[in-house]
């Protein structure tokens, strides 16, 4: 529970810390391809934090299972290689590095799956 919590607040600050670097010290260095592609990583790290979080709130308050954990895990392992693949691949401009982005996207669905399989078995 209470780890979820911290790793969803870590990585909300972390989300607002990238983005006003993305939008102060990135402008002008990068194309605004770049930008935009930040900003979605900035975005998604976001979402999911909130998730994340979420995830430990839950758990806080009813019996904790396997669904619920490997939602809040795969949430945070998204962020990694969807936010993180693109954090790189924005400031690299390195084009194969995009190819790590749908595993992260994969590991965002499969926890919202689980999240929500937690709730209909659960809640």
């Amino acid at each position: 529970m209470k780890t979820f919590i911290i790793i969803g607040a870590i990585n909300a600050f972390l989300s607002v810390a990238l983005g006003a670097f993305g939008a102060h010290a990135l402008e002008g260095k990068i194309s605004q391809k770049y930008i935009d592609t930040w900003n979605t990583g900035v975005l998604y790290q976001m979402f999911h934090a909130i998730g994340i979080i979420i995830v430990g709130v839950l758990m806080g308050n009813v019996t904790p299972t396997s669904l619920l954990s490997w939602s809040g895990w795969l949430m945070l392992i998204g962020t990694i290689l969807f936010s993180g693949s693109l954090y790189v691949l924005s400031i690299s401009g390195v084009k194969i590095l995009g190819a790590i982005t749908p595993l992260g996207g994969v590991s965002f669905l499969v926890a919202w799956v689980l999240l929500i399989v937690f709730a209909a078995k659960t809640l």
